[in-house]
């Protein structure tokens, strides 16, 4: 791999940040949004699963009252 100089490195890492399409302010409410949404989603779909898992080995095991 060639080396390169820091200058160089400096200018190249400039001229893709310059390229870089960013995320407007609403777009980014928008998805923070809708990651909270799907972690909420999935933590309650886990807990149902893990509750009906948990009833049915207690009624295997024969651990219910």
């Amino acid at each position: 791999m060639a080396k390169v100089n820091p200058a160089e490195f400096a200018r190249e890492v400039r001229r893709e940040v310059a390229r870089v399409t960013w995320p407007t302010r609403k777009e980014t409410g928008i998805t923070t949004a809708m990651v909270f949404v799907m972690v909420v989603l999935a933590a309650l779909f886990f807990l149902v699963v893990d509750q009906v898992l948990a009833v049915a080995v207690r009624l295997i095991l024969g651990l219910g009252a």
